[in-house]
């Protein structure tokens, strides 16, 4: 019945009336506006007028007060209660009863709560126990389904605080997690002391208090009443004052704990076998829901990290080119696992930074800055050059304010520091061949990841990967540079000054490391006459330049006793002949004699000569007018050119002109447009520019060019 002063819509509560069970109205201050019929008779103690009365006064032995505070403040922010407390009745007597506190809304409004109290718990009638067991049953499902469908740990956790502590019955829930490095994790809390969740984010599963107990037991701890708290953990902070009751439920996968459920109750909270069955069905919900979860997400992280390695050996045998390479493997790392990817490698004694990349450009300016006013000291321990000295991963799966505290070289350092947000990080070194090259760092900050030791193992890999692609880049540097040096050991060193003509060459090797057989030369004769000869020995290796330097120097010996062109290309194909030699060679030839201007040419089946006249006409040289040397007995058949002073000869070979999926003819016609360019500036910058402009950049072949110009 309404109670006298209150509101006029208090009369909508009357179906309450209809109840077995008592049921209570209060406002947002917690005094009675309205009592059924139930209630009077059973608290009929608390008078006619109870408009000044507090709820939990009225009904409730003094160490349950402040526990249903507790639940007051749950209903009125608009949650609902239900669980167990004494209640004291008209005769005096306590009772463990049944209690349900639920938000009292007016047009949407919460304007207080309604309780409702069932105090015949051990006597009540078969129907009524069917009816609680059917009710606890259909919170159980709810939970169960709601933990079923769940797809992340975000959403356990909050099923767990708050559908699965309301089922049954806790006003403080937490959900914490077993890291895998010895500690718990604080995934959820609802209820508690301020700032206790603050307090809690991480803590050691060695620690003493309930949590940590039964991490390591893998029991279910039960505490009944304050007494029992205080006992066994004297320094334990409790939602409030008077009874409560602690129940921490292990969630066990696979014989090894994986979390901890921690329930706190108002009032003391007795269990029997069926409760303790109920809460054991949660946390095995629970449990294996997170055990689903984790198994999606490690199957998830297993096929990024495949497409990642998959991606970052792409990238790393694209090019030997280690530096961008690299680079791009920094860029694949962010942000998919870390926010920070950095690679240092070791040049003369120190470190340098090869690569740095961060989701915000700004970010990668400051460590840099930082990197620049406080460069790491080299005998420090932890840190990148720790890696570099030992070869040993380090591994710092939570970065603490200490810490940065620690490594600070003065305040402005720490404040730098610490506008970073370093979480966790991790240092590989880039190990090949018994050799450190140098360190990848991985650092977690925005994202708040926290690096385990599998995630060590994986960045291992990558640098593993990485250091191979370093090493190869190395000794591919070192072989072509050995082949280099090898190939100009045989190739001349033209003269810097030959009478009456301007001389340059050009020779760039394949982007292999053997050695080619291409080779040229120019010889100023006695008698004034200039000698040129370019040609090609097909293959690479050491075979082909074995007979590259082989037919220079028969070249060069048989114009020191005859230089007319067809005496020495047939003394060479006589040399094949009597030498069974089957390597094969092309080369063309030709001899300027200034004194009548007339330059005589043979051509043996390679490209043929182009001519700059100095009033700027160009002239294509025939085609060969023979094979190749030593493929036949043939009458080679010189060609005689006028070459007056200004004139340029260019000859090459195909490495200059040829192109995949195309007809010489082509090159040989983009020679014919380049070559005027030649008439411009230094020769042998104007050749630089021309062999930039004709070959082809991506076909893997040699290019030599020699070209000599008569002075005007």
């Amino acid at each position: 019945m309404p109670i006298p002063g209150v509101p006029p819509w208090i009369v909508d509560l009357d179906h309450l009336n209809g109840l077995d069970e008592a049921a209570l109205a209060t406002d947002t201050a917690g005094r009675i506006i309205f009592a059924n019929v139930v209630a009077r008779r059973l608290y009929r103690f608390l008078g006619d007028d109870l408009s000044q009365l507090h709820l939990a006064d009225a009904f409730l032995p003094p160490g349950q007060v402040d526990p249903f505070r507790e639940i007051e403040r749950q209903a009125l922010s608009g949650v609902h209660w239900n669980g167990r407390l004494d209640v004291i009745r008209v005769d005096g007597t306590v009772r463990a009863a049944d209690v349900s506190c639920s938000p009292l809304r007016r047009d949407g409004e919460v304007v207080g709560t309604i309780c409702v109290i069932d105090d015949t718990v051990g006597e009540a009638s078969h129907g009524r126990e069917v009816r609680r067991l059917g009710d606890r049953l259909t919170r159980l499902a709810r939970v169960g389904a709601e933990l079923g469908i769940a797809e992340d740990v975000e959403t356990v956790t909050k099923v767990v605080i708050t559908q699965a502590a309301d089922a049954v019955g806790a006003t403080v829930a937490s959900l914490s997690l077993v890291t895998g490095d010895g500690m718990l994790a604080l995934a959820g809390l609802r209820g508690g002391p301020d700032d206790a969740e603050r307090r809690w984010a991480t803590y050691s599963v060695d620690d003493h208090n309930p949590a940590s107990d039964v991490a390591r037991s893998g029991e279910v701890l039960v505490l009944t009443g304050k007494d029992a708290i205080r006992s066994r953990y004297p320094d334990l902070e409790t939602a409030t004052e008077g009874e409560r009751s602690i129940v921490c439920l292990p969630l066990r996968v696979v014989g090894s704990v994986v979390g901890v459920i921690t329930l706190s109750f108002p009032g003391r909270r007795e269990l029997d076998a069926v409760e303790l069955e109920f809460f054991g069905i949660i946390a095995d919900s629970c449990a294996q829901a997170l055990e689903r979860i984790r198994a999606r997400e490690e199957a998830v992280e297993q096929a990024s990290r495949v497409r990642f390695l998959a991606d970052a050996t792409t990238e790393l045998a694209k090019s030997l080119d280690y530096g961008d390479t690299l680079a791009k493997v920094a860029r694949l790392s962010v942000p998919v696992f870390a926010d920070w990817c950095a690679i240092d490698l070791v040049e003369d004694g120190r470190l340098h930074r090869l690569a740095v990349e961060h989701i915000d450009p700004a970010k990668v300016q400051m460590a840099l800055e930082i990197e620049r006013r406080y460069p790491a000291d080299r005998e420090a321990e932890g840190g990148t050059w720790q890696v570099m000295r030992t070869g040993e991963s380090i591994l710092v799966p939570e970065v603490t304010d200490e810490m940065l505290v620690a490594g600070a070289k003065d305040e402005e350092h720490l404040r730098l520091s610490r506008q970073l947000q370093i979480r966790s990080g991790l240092v590989v070194p880039l190990v090949a061949r018994g050799r450190v090259l140098g360190v990848m760092t991985w650092v977690a900050a925005e994202s708040e990841r926290r690096y385990t030791s599998s995630d060590l193992a994986f960045a291992e890999e990558v640098g593993r990967r990485g250091a191979i692609a370093i090493d190869n880049s190395q000794l591919h540097s070192q072989t072509k540079e050995a082949a280099v040096r090898l190939q100009r050991a045989v190739l001349p060193e033209l003269a810097a000054e030959v009478p009456g003509w301007e001389v340059a060459s050009h020779y760039s090797p394949a982007g292999r490391t053997e050695v080619g057989g291409d080779f040229y030369d120019v010889i100023t004769l006695p008698d004034g006459r200039l000698a040129w000869f370019v040609g090609d020995v097909m293959g690479r290796g050491v075979a082909a330049a074995a007979s590259m330097a082989q037919m220079r120097a028969a070249i060069r010996a048989y114009i020191a006793v005859d230089a007319a062109p067809h005496v020495v290309l047939g003394k060479l194909d006589l040399l094949f002949r009597t030498y069974a030699l089957h390597q094969l060679v092309t080369l063309v030839y030709g001899v300027v004699d200034p004194q009548s201007d007339e330059m005589v040419v043979v051509n043996a089946g390679h490209p043929p000569p182009v001519v700059l006249r100095r009033d700027g006409a160009v002239e294509q040289l025939p085609s060969a007018d023979g094979p190749p040397l030593g493929t036949g007995d043939v009458q080679r058949e010189p060609t005689t050119v006028g070459l007056l002073p200004g004139d340029t000869v260019v000859a090459f070979t195909d490495g200059l002109i040829e192109r995949r999926g195309e007809d010489i003819d082509r090159g040989q016609l983009r020679v014919l447009e380049a070559v005027a360019g030649l008439a411009g500036g230094p020769l042998p910058e104007a050749l630089e520019t021309l062999v930039e402009t004709v070959r082809d950049h991506t076909r893997d072949d040699d290019v030599a060019v020699v070209v000599a110009r008569r002075d005007r």
